[in-house]
């Protein structure tokens, strides 16, 4: 079978794939790839749980599980903190899978959702940056030319991320990143065993059950008797509670309100958020550019796509 090659770079306003290129992979590292707010956080939750088996992880998420694509930070010292790690470790990255050196001893653990409602779960979290961070960004966009200032309707920015492409190879995607694009990198190549897909509404309808399919893509065994504290520990209002140790770049004062990190889960909102030109451009772009179980997975989820149906 064809395997994934690196064939492009990505660097952005506040990451760079390079990075990657110093930083060495253990065996049975844990990869956590997602586009942006696909449900990278809970992605990354699940999997320090099930491999801490417990709700008292060793540091903080935002500690322990790093986006090392992420530029705040110098990489040495990023990749410093993750070599002192004794454990199996969590490492986030919001590059497709075309900008990775993939490795077959790692498992990557992908996560979708309805573009849609990634859309507007960006927009909150665009609204929530702190003011040292939006002051990071614009300084970065200026230094490369870019423009600091975007549409403020929500349906003309859903346009320019529909429509803008975020790197000459992609079709759309700017600023913040393609999911279409994100999905497609990965999806051409779903039957790899070390590949594993999560959805974000099936965790919402079944997370004892997906926690339990994600556990055996890990090899790691389920203990009944700790079983449901570690599910309790992955729901959305616990993470909330603790949003501080978990809302990614907390540490680094990268929100005005880190319990805002997990406002809610925004499912389906586009319906009523969405003008039907927005709603309209969407349908026409998604059947052109996604593979039609691709489209179905992402707008509905396992129950009716499973990726690893051959």
């Amino acid at each position: 079978m064809e395997m994934p090659e690196k064939l492009h770079v990505y660097t952005g306003a506040v990451y760079d794939s390079t990075r990657w290129d110093r930083f060495a992979l253990r065996e049975g590292d844990i990869v956590v790839c997602t586009p942006p707010k696909t449900g990278t956080t809970w992605t990354q939750m699940l999997c320090a749980l099930i491999v801490h088996q417990t709700p008292d992880l060793p540091l903080p998420l935002t500690r322990l599980s790093r986006w090392l694509d992420r530029t705040a930070q110098p990489v040495e010292e990023v990749a410093a903190e993750f070599e002192a790690q004794d454990f199996r470790r969590v490492i986030k990255t919001h590059t497709p899978l075309d900008g990775l050196a993939y490795d077959a001893r790692a498992s990557y653990v992908v996560c979708g959702r309805d573009p849609r409602d990634a859309f507007l779960s960006m927009v909150d979290h665009l609204a929530n940056l702190s003011d040292a961070t939006r002051a990071e960004i614009a300084g970065r966009l200026a230094a490369v030319g870019g423009a600091a200032a975007f549409p403020s309707g929500v349906d003309e920015m859903f346009e320019m991320w529909m429509t803008k492409p975020e790197k000459p190879w992609m079709q759309d995607g700017f600023p913040w990143g393609s999911v279409f694009y994100y999905m497609s990198s990965f999806w051409k190549f779903r039957t790899l065993n070390n590949i594993h897909f999560l959805h974000y509404s099936d965790l919402l309808g079944d997370l004892d059950g997906e926690m339990r399919r994600l556990s055996a893509f890990l090899s790691v065994p389920v203990d009944e008797a700790r079983w449901p504290v570690l599910v309790e520990a992955a729901r959305f209002s616990r993470m909330r509670a603790k949003a501080d140790a978990a809302a990614p770049g907390a540490h680094l004062g990268e929100w005005r309100d880190a319990n805002a990190f997990f406002r809610k889960a925004r499912l389906g909102e586009w319906r009523e958020v969405l003008s039907p030109g927005s709603r309209a451009l969407y349908d026409k772009l998604s059947r052109e550019r996604l593979e039609p179980q691709l489209r179905l997975w992402l707008e509905s989820g396992r129950r009716a796509c499973d990726p690893k149906a051959r």
